[in-house]
């Protein structure tokens, strides 16, 4: 089984910026006016994240335990990881939940929608 998370987007480029720039997930491929439909899959064979756009506007109603969690294969990885991403200013948030604050670091993407990053 494989797995693909699909989310509309009003822009692809900062969430492709984000995603496979600063975060390292692959660009799988893309496609352009498919049923008018632009979009974009990252991550990797066994799973990925489809952004799309469209004419249409997203409409998102996503809360404080919404997110999506990466795990970085080793601490040296984690580390050069929030390293990476304090650089580009993102600031980090405080979960909701008190384990995610005690087992990783949470930031919100683009869209404003969160990940947390662990090992």
């Amino acid at each position: 089984m494989k797995l693909r998370v699909a989310r509309h987007t009003k822009d692809l480029l900062p969430l492709i910026e984000f995603y496979h720039h600063l975060l390292g997930l692959e660009n799988l491929g893309s496609f352009t006016d498919h049923h008018g439909y632009n979009g974009v899959f990252l991550g990797n064979q066994h799973w990925h994240l489809e952004f799309t756009t469209s004419s249409e506007s997203p409409l998102h109603h996503s809360d404080e335990d919404d997110m999506l969690v990466f795990y970085c294969d080793d601490e040296q990885a984690y580390q050069l990881l929030l390293e990476k991403i304090k650089k580009t200013g993102i600031p980090e948030l405080v979960a909701k939940n008190p384990y995610w604050n005690a087992h990783g670091k949470m930031f919100a993407d683009p869209d404003g929608f969160r990940i947390l990053i662990t090992v």
